[in-house]
């Protein structure tokens, strides 16, 4: 998974570097804010971040605003790493648009439990972006019958623009995606067909 990490601590920037890295992510660093925000707001935008609360030019919570407001169709899942345990602040930083928080000095099985919760979204929701973009393109390709159709009551031809009259199989079969196979109804067999054969084979005798 490619991750952000925006820590402005030295010590522990390179403490989440070393830990991400065992583990297997490709990883985009920044050490303030401002780049963290500049990396959010770009267009290869990495899918997971990890955003210190207090760091300089802009605070995590300022950098998760921005980024909510952005409304990308493919939002980000974000964590608050801050030392700041309390009630107030958790519920500031949700509030702020973080999915998550870790609370320094970060426990490793706690870290790796979080990112792969948010891993685990991340995939159900590119998932789901599928499906819609699957059910838009089908959607897309649906021709739909609508309005008022003129028909005629003898032959029942439908007259499409110019006045040209078209059999109804011809009209339908180009406006949807539907297809005939001709068969002849119980009716039409007694009232036409049987008169008909009936007719044709008294005329060979």
């Amino acid at each position: 998974m490619r991750i952000l990490i925006a820590e402005d601590d030295a010590v522990s920037r390179r403490l989440l570097e070393a830990t991400l890295s065992k583990w297997g992510h490709d990883l985009v660093v920044a050490c303030d804010g401002a780049e963290a925000w500049r990396a959010l707001e770009g267009p290869d935008t990495p899918p997971l971040a990890i955003l210190d609360w207090m760091m300089p030019e802009m605070d995590g919570t300022e950098v998760c605003r921005r980024v909510r407001a952005a409304a990308s169709p493919t939002p980000p899942y974000l964590i608050l790493l801050t030392a700041l345990g309390g009630r107030e602040d958790i519920v500031a930083g949700l509030t702020a648009g973080a999915n998550d928080y870790i609370t320094k000095p970060f426990d490793r099985g706690e870290m790796q439990a979080r990112l792969q919760v948010g891993i685990r979204i991340l995939e159900l929701q590119q998932a789901l972006a599928a499906r819609v973009r699957d059910l838009e393109e089908v959607l897309g390709r649906v021709k739909q019958l609508q309005g008022l159709l003129p028909i005629c009551s003898y032959c029942k031809k439908v007259r499409k623009d110019g006045d040209y009259w078209q059999q109804v199989e011809t009209y339908v079969a180009e406006h949807s995606e539907a297809r005939f196979s001709h068969g002849i109804c119980p009716e039409c067999w007694e009232e036409v067909v049987r008169p008909e054969l009936a007719r044709v084979c008294g005329a060979d005798r």
